[in-house]
């Protein structure tokens, strides 16, 4: 996917904690940075807004997958670029790409599946209305499957 596809990024420094014994990112926390990303994504459609004080809807981790690219060292900075692909009846699928900063040269790629629940320990339930149009309205485009 070309990195102009992504609408939205977020740029993070590398620090001293994130990288193994070669000063390369060390490979649990390409997850972490999705997790960064998810967070300031949801932050600019404007869940935060809609829903003060973390009330949004609950979703949960259902897959994970990260493709690695090239390296990532330490003290770069890096562009965590964040988009929501599709809307199933219970479920959002957001796909990711680490760059370098500014540049168009992938890092690694990947995807997190979330499913929605009704609670915290309950089953899947269909995704809000009114959750699908914020990410509708910021993407462009119809996400629901």
């Amino acid at each position: 996917m070309a990195r102009s596809d992504f609408k939205f990024s977020v740029r993070k420094r590398v620090r001293y904690a994130e990288i193994d014994a070669q000063a390369v990112v060390f490979n649990s926390r390409y997850l972490e940075y999705f997790d960064i990303g998810i967070t300031e994504y949801w932050r600019g459609v404007g869940v935060y807004d809609r829903w003060p004080a973390h009330s949004s809807p609950e979703f949960h981790v259902a897959r994970a997958e990260v493709n690695y690219r090239a390296p990532i060292l330490l003290d770069e900075e890096i562009d965590i670029c964040v988009r929501a692909s599709r809307v199933g009846t219970s479920s959002m699928t957001y796909l990711f790409e680490l760059h370098g900063a500014g540049k168009d040269d992938l890092r690694a790629d990947g995807q997190l599946i979330y499913v929605h629940v009704a609670e915290a320990q309950g089953a899947p339930a269909p995704v809000p209305d009114e959750f699908l149009f914020l990410f509708e309205a910021f993407e462009e485009r119809a996400l629901r499957a």
